[in-house]
């Protein structure tokens, strides 16, 4: 049914919306914004960071940009110590798919510098073939960066599937062509994510892993 599934990092894989929260928030702060409100923030999950920015603050400059991006990366890198943990049975369930042949990549919000020091901090980045970042390529909803994924990997659209938790994840997908799948436990609530039409609504790992499974997915 799939020769290609396609992951969302923050918010899908990891639990981490508090720290960004917090971080942008100090960011904000630090930089004399009005500081926005946990579902402001929230809201804007799977941005690029330039882009997300700019839905905050309006009226921001290059040079706002430039500095609110430089205190976020400082909290969320080094100052905040908000916990990030992966999802539970994320990592089961990605080294079991693994281990059953199926190819999966992600496509995420983040900075390359970002993705590949969560790659090390969670030892998972075996698992993915390819990634694509939001500082590599357009980011979300345009669905650039997952034309880009399948042109890497020769699949078609018709045999990938786009998983994520926010609106900018499905959009994606859908923009791309491919099926959707939501999850409930990320940034954007399920009744936002209902209008794409996905193929599947899930609560946990598991469970995503299990349905594959009964689609005969895996060899």
């Amino acid at each position: 049914m799939y020769k290609l599934l396609i992951f969302d990092w923050d918010g899908t894989i990891i639990d981490s919306a508090a720290r960004i929260v917090s971080s942008m928030q100090s960011a904000a702060k630090d930089c004399e914004f009005v500081v926005p409100g946990d579902d402001e923030v929230r809201n804007i999950i799977g941005l690029g960071l330039p882009e997300a920015i700019r839905v905050l603050i309006p009226d921001v400059t290059d040079e706002g940009i430039e500095q609110m991006r430089q205190r976020y990366s400082h909290y969320y890198l080094a100052e905040d110590t908000t916990p990030t943990p992966l999802f539970a049975g994320a990592r089961h369930s990605l080294e079991s798919m693994h281990s059953k042949g199926m190819r999966m990549a992600v496509a995420t919000g983040k900075s390359r510098q970002g993705l590949n020091r969560v790659f090390a901090d969670t030892g998972l980045a075996f698992v993915f073939e390819t990634s694509r970042c939001a500082d590599e390529t357009t980011s979300k909803p345009h669905p650039h960066m997952l034309e880009e994924i399948l042109l890497e990997t020769g699949v078609k659209a018709s045999e990938a599937v786009m998983i994520g938790d926010t609106e900018y994840d499905l959009e994606m997908g859908v923009r791309a062509g491919m099926d959707v799948i939501a999850v409930s436990y990320g940034a954007h609530h399920l009744d936002r994510l209902k209008g794409y039409k996905p193929v599947l609504e899930v609560d946990n790992f598991p469970e995503l892993e299990q349905w594959l499974q009964a689609q005969g997915v895996f060899a």
